[in-house]
């Protein structure tokens, strides 16, 4: 009796620092925020940035997440002094700090050596990413219930949305008084101290898979790539990845163009653009809490196109907003700004969090890391594409800092594409309770 209760206690231990891990990790990436802001202002105020120069940076800046496969095929078959996941997570946090203390610090920055600190800055997030997700998907794995990982999947994005909130929320009010380079400064001290923290946790105390040791770094590499061959040749796994990258692929998304006309035609504060994505970052939190209660024994498929339809029917309320429907039956433009496109940019990122469950169900092994970094990537490369094409479309139709009169146009095909997804959904594969109970 007295050995299961130490067990017991051991196990609650352990679970507790998984949980410190997993927290810590997905807050400090959730506050990436707080500076991201900054750096929409200090590029429009500070530099005199375009619209399109806006967003084509902001699209490009995510280009280091693309390498996501690759980084979790070196997390998950190159150990750093026998460990897998916080070395990996204390490499990026250092590489962030340096970039934002760069930014910070340097005197009259130029545009091409700040777009390389940014690069800089998401490859260190890409890699504190990937090592984060590849453990709620093996501390998940290793959980004695059914529905660990959907638990971890939403305990690790409250952590993230909270800190986003608070993020843009500290974010607005520091814009009005500090200037964006004190946020910087700001970002990397905690930085450095997430860098310290992750460097004190052993990592044997999380009792993580152990790292196969009698391989080569190149043989493990090899044989990570082969089960991620195998497990992307999975028809559940393929079709549902293709799916999803396509839902965010084919949108050509606004968002740069709407920050233009909210702070240049609108005027609005930069604390209500602020308070906007605090919005936004809150409705993921409770869609976070919300999924893991009521829609986590619903289909992926049915979420996901719930999620889809109503992102577009979203979008459409922006064409009455632009056309100045809602300002004229008395809601004054701050007060949509803040729901609405809240709402709008939370909405974007709900079908992440059903995605990376269903994935996480589906995928093998010993492979986590390799998987989730490669839908990540695949996530990245279609934001990226569909940046590209938001600004493509601004362009075509006219649409520039200073003349907006074809957005409500903009946005009804924004919309419409938004729907284009919907109609091949049956791509969203599950896998059969009898091949799972077989396995």
């Amino acid at each position: 009796m007295e050995k299961e209760e130490k067990q017991a206690a051991e196990r609650a231990r352990v679970a507790a620092r998984q949980r410190l891990v997993i927290g810590v990790g997905f807050w400090v990436q959730g506050f990436r925020l707080f500076p991201w802001l900054g750096v929409n202002f200090f590029l429009k105020d500070g530099m005199g940035v375009d619209a399109s120069s806006l967003q084509i940076l902001q699209a490009s800046a995510n280009l280091p997440m693309v390498a996501k496969p690759l980084l979790g095929l070196l997390s998950d078959a190159v150990p750093v002094r026998g460990h897998r996941r916080l070395p990996y997570v204390a490499i990026g946090a250092l590489l962030q700090a340096i970039s934002w203390l760069a930014i910070a610090l340097w005197p009259a920055i130029s545009l091409p050596v700040l777009t390389i600190f940014l690069l800089l800055s998401n490859f260190g997030a890409s890699i504190c990413e990937v090592a984060n997700d590849a453990i709620v998907a093996e501390v998940g794995k290793l959980s004695t219930s059914s529905s660990g990982s959907g638990q971890l999947q939403s305990f690790a994005w409250m952590f993230g949305s909270s800190a986003g909130a608070l993020g843009n929320l500290l974010g607005g009010i520091a814009l009005s008084y500090f200037s964006p380079k004190v946020m910087f400064l700001f970002f990397a001290i905690l930085l450095v101290l997430q860098f310290i923290t992750t460097v004190a946790i052993p990592e044997s105390s999380l009792k993580l898979p152990k790292a196969a040791t009698n391989l080569s770094a190149i043989s493990s590499i090899q044989r990570q790539i082969k089960e991620l061959s195998c497990a992307l040749c999975m028809p559940e796994m393929f079709w549902s990845i293709v799916w999803f990258s396509v839902s965010y692929a084919v949108i050509p998304f606004l968002l740069g163009t709407m920050f233009f006309y909210q702070t240049e035609v609108l005027k609005l504060d930069s604390s209500v653009i602020g308070l906007s994505k605090v919005f936004g970052q809150m409705t993921l939190l409770a869609w976070s809490m919300s999924y893991n209660k009521y829609f986590k024994a619903m289909s992926a498929r049915k979420v996901l196109s719930v999620l889809q339809f109503v992102t577009a029917l979203v979008m459409l309320s922006d064409v009455l907003f632009v056309q100045g429907i809602y300002r004229k039956i008395g809601i004054p433009d701050s007060i949509y700004t803040i729901i609405f496109s809240g709402l709008l940019e939370g909405l974007i990122f709900f079908k992440v969090l059903p995605f990376s469950v269903h994935i996480a169900k589906l995928c093998p092994a010993g492979c986590e890391g390799s998987v989730m970094a490669f839908v990540m990537s695949a996530l990245a490369l279609a934001t990226i594409v569909s940046g590209y094409l938001g600004v493509a479309l601004a362009a075509f139709m006219g649409v520039s800092g200073d003349n907006f009169s074809a957005l409500p146009t903009c946005l009804l095909i924004e919309a419409a594409c938004t729907m284009l997804p919907l109609c091949c959904s049956s791509l969203i594969k599950e896998r059969r309770e009898k091949v799972n109970k077989e396995e």
